[in-house]
């Protein structure tokens, strides 16, 4: 059963937002986790995840922790049918709540007829993926998400928490290096997404992502990094 957000949304001050950070840093990820749901209720908080390379590591780490935490998945209509496959797969074998949304259907609809992705990926992502997650990011205090500094220069400058856009953004992961990923991966025998034997090391939509190194593969000879959902 969908768990319902809270009746009224918390706000947080910098001093306050600071000292959550400073109070988590120390912390490993799992106990981040834990301490999450000791200062937060389970309805004040937003996770998301887009079930791409290696989304395994931040959602055993919550399935650990708390099965009855809902996961939006934005189901862009536009995926990798392996990404389909990786999500229901990892649903099983974490027992994952997780709740799909996507964008209204007249308005894919345009972007699929227009191609919008070639012209203008921005206002693809926009309707595909920003407006989908605004449209219950306001019910919730704390938005969630699996974010590593190593990943792109936007994300190296961000803090554990972070005040954005109406909201307090939590990044258990930021920390983490791409060499304790992996040995966390390793040591705990995690699924990878299925492109990552292919080359691919970031996985979106079909028509934007490639293989490559990193964020290298998203949006291909074009200098856009993020889709909108983290900035």
């Amino acid at each position: 059963m969908s768990q319902q957000p809270t009746s009224q949304k918390r706000t947080f001050s910098a001093e306050e937002v600071k000292a959550l950070s400073d109070s988590y840093r120390m912390l490993m990820p799992h106990e981040r986790v834990q301490k999450l749901y000791q200062d937060f209720e389970t309805r004040d908080i937003m996770l998301t995840s887009s079930f791409a390379a290696t989304s395994a590591f931040l959602l055993k780490l919550f399935s650990d922790v708390n099965k009855a935490q809902e996961i939006f998945f934005i189901d862009t209509g536009f995926h990798f049918p392996e990404t389909e496959a990786y999500r229901t797969y990892l649903s099983f074998l974490y027992d994952l709540n997780v709740v799909a949304i996507k964008a209204d259907e007249d308005k894919h609809a345009f972007t699929v007829q227009d191609e919008t992705w070639k012209k203008n990926p921005d206002f693809c992502c926009s309707i595909n993926k920003v407006e989908p997650l605004q449209r219950i990011k306001d019910k919730y205090s704390i938005w969630v998400s699996g974010l590593m500094a190593w990943q792109s220069d936007h994300r190296s400058s961000l803090d554990i928490f972070e005040e954005r856009g109406g909201i307090l953004k939590f990044y258990p992961l930021l920390d983490v290096t791409r060499e304790e990923r992996e040995l966390f991966i390793l040591n705990h025998k995690l699924p990878f997404h299925p492109l990552v034997n292919k080359g691919y090391s970031s996985i979106g939509c079909t028509h934007c992502t490639v293989p490559g190194d990193d964020r290298t593969g998203r949006w291909n000879n074009n200098p856009k990094t993020e889709c909108g959902l983290h900035l």
